[in-house]
Order: structure tokens, then sequence, then C-alpha cells
């Protein structure tokens, strides 16, 4: 193998990688003080994705992973896509046979049909809509009369948040997810990530193995879903947009201080195209709940619990 290609393969050892992560606490610092200074912070909570500390040191305190708690956690973030993904295909959300449940079931604020200039686009956000339907109803039916409820999700002004912390944005200005199609998938880049991360994480924590294999179904088609949006972002010359989202996460996960902390990587890494995110033995990165929570959060309260308001429903949250 000569240099160059082994610089190319190796994602994790790199100078160059070394010094994007200096970056992201760099970004997560300026994303921490742009975060007091938004109206939209609460008052004295700190920064954003600081990690406020809950009863004991941890920001988040999870209790114990057993299949039901893990399927329950990831029915909230399916909650989450699919309501994303429909209303910016179809113009409309998850039908009211699909998000009763345990606990609240709460409003979907925001989100409208996206006006796709490219057929192609909008066959692919059609496709990802459907799957992340019927990834709600085939979690929904595993868990039957323990499905938790739909919670209470904030499409309006939590991507706004998010693209200002990220530097997607200026302070003062706004981020519609909705308003045309690089939008959509500056957006949608900001889950799919974060999903197969979450699942590979839980992976080794499932007991059932009957679930742990719908788990892994799930996990592929959110990787295929991911890398189709990183392969659209990087073609329409977005990547720089695109790493920023990527270096917020990361700093999401170095906030918590788990054990795969930091690890995201952007559409490019050292100038060359970057659709497959891995560590050196190229192997997907994980995900705790913790870190999970961290960023769809947009770090707790300071970021008014991000996408969602009311936090999840379910034993993580």
């Amino acid at each position: 193998m000569s240099d160059a290609t082994a610089d190319i393969l190796d994602k994790s050892a790199s100078p160059a990688i070394t010094t994007r992560r200096l970056e992201r606490r760099r970004l997560f610092k300026q994303a921490a003080l742009g975060a007091v200074a938004t109206a939209t912070m609460v008052a004295g909570s700190g920064s954003l994705f600081a990690g406020t500390a809950a009863a004991a040191s941890d920001p988040y305190a999870t209790p114990p992973l057993t299949d039901l708690n893990i399927f329950n956690f990831a029915l909230n973030l399916e909650y989450l896509e699919a309501e994303f993904y429909l209303r910016a295909a179809f113009g409309t959300g998850l039908e009211s046979q699909d998000v009763g449940g345990v606990g609240a079931t709460g409003p979907v604020w925001g989100g409208s049909k996206v006006p796709f200039a490219t057929p192609l686009f909008q066959q692919y956000a059609q496709e990802i809509a459907l799957d992340e339907q019927n990834h709600v109803r085939a979690i929904r039916a595993t868990l039957g009369k323990q499905a938790v409820a739909r919670p209470t999700i904030d499409l309006l002004d939590s991507f706004t948040t998010a693209a200002r912390a990220a530097g997607v944005i200026g302070p003062s200005a706004l981020f519609n997810p909705f308003l045309d199609e690089n939008s959509f998938l500056l957006a949608a880049f900001i889950f799919e990530d974060v999903g197969v991360t979450a699942y590979h994480g839980a992976a080794p924590y499932i007991k059932n193995k009957d679930y742990l294999a719908a788990a892994s179904g799930i996990l592929a088609v959110e990787a295929y879903h991911a890398g189709a949006i990183r392969t659209l972002l990087l073609g329409l010359g977005l990547s720089a947009p695109a790493n920023k989202i990527s270096a917020l996460r990361a700093a999401a996960s170095e906030a918590i201080g788990g054990p795969m902390a930091g690890d995201d990587q952007g559409i490019t890494v050292n100038g060359r195209a970057n659709i497959v995110p891995t560590d050196s033995n190229s192997i997907a990165f994980a995900r705790t709940p913790q870190e999970v929570l961290n960023i769809v959060y947009l770090g707790g309260p300071a970021g008014l619990y991000g996408f969602f308001p009311k936090q999840l429903n379910g034993a993580i949250r």
C-alpha cells in the first residue's frame, strides 16, 4: 500500500484529523458563546452542548438498557425522522393510528412539502419517508401496548438553533429546512448519521435475537439513507456546511465524554470524498444514548431540548 493510499484510508490517525478535532473544540466553544447570547436559550443554563449536570454527574441518567427501553428510545428517534421526511416529501405527517401509546402524545411544530427542483431528489425523499414510516410501524408492532407515544417534536425553531450553533448561518439568521432541496438535504444530514451510530451503539445490549435482527436491518437501511444524503451533498458542493454540522455533532459527543466521544466525520476528509464515515478499521461509529440525547436535545435545557421540547417518552430521556 502506498503512503498516499494509506493517508486516504486511515481516517482517524492522520495529522489532518487531529487538527480537525481541535477545530471541533473551537467550534464547540463558539457555539457555546453563541448559545448564551441567543434569546431562545434558557437564561443561566450554561452553554449549548455543555451537558447539564443531573442528580449525579451524568448529564442524562440512562436507565437499564433493556430491550424494551432500547426499542422505545429508537421509536422516539424514528418518530422524528418520519415526521421530518413525510412532511418534506408529501406535506403530511404520520397517521393518527401511528402516534399513540404510553405517555403523552405530542404535536409536531412546523414542516411543509419541499418545492423540489430535481425530480430524482424528490424520489429519494419519498422513498426515505416511506422507509421511516415503516420503521415506526414495525417497532410499534414489535412493542405492542408497551410502545411509547410520539412526543412533541419541533421541526420549526430547532433547525435554526442547530444551524446557528454549527455556524452554517449567522447568529440572527433563520434556517428553514423545507425552503428548497439544498436546505432539506443539509437538515437530513443532521439525522441520518446519528441514526446509524445510535443503532450500532445499542446493538451489544439487545438480548432478544429477533429484536437484534430487526435492529440490524433498520441500521442497514439508515446507513443506505446516510450514504445517499452524503453523496448528494458532496455532488452539490455543500461539503463546507455539512462538515460544520459534523463538527457540531462531534462537539456534542465530546461534551458528554462518552467512549466514542468526538467520533464523527464530514463528507470530506483531507480534501477527498468521505461518503462512508468509519474508524481506522473501517467500522462505523457507535454512540451511547447520552451522546444521542445531547445531539437531538441540542444540549438539553440550554437548547430547550432541541427537536424534543418536552423530552422523549419512555425510560431513556
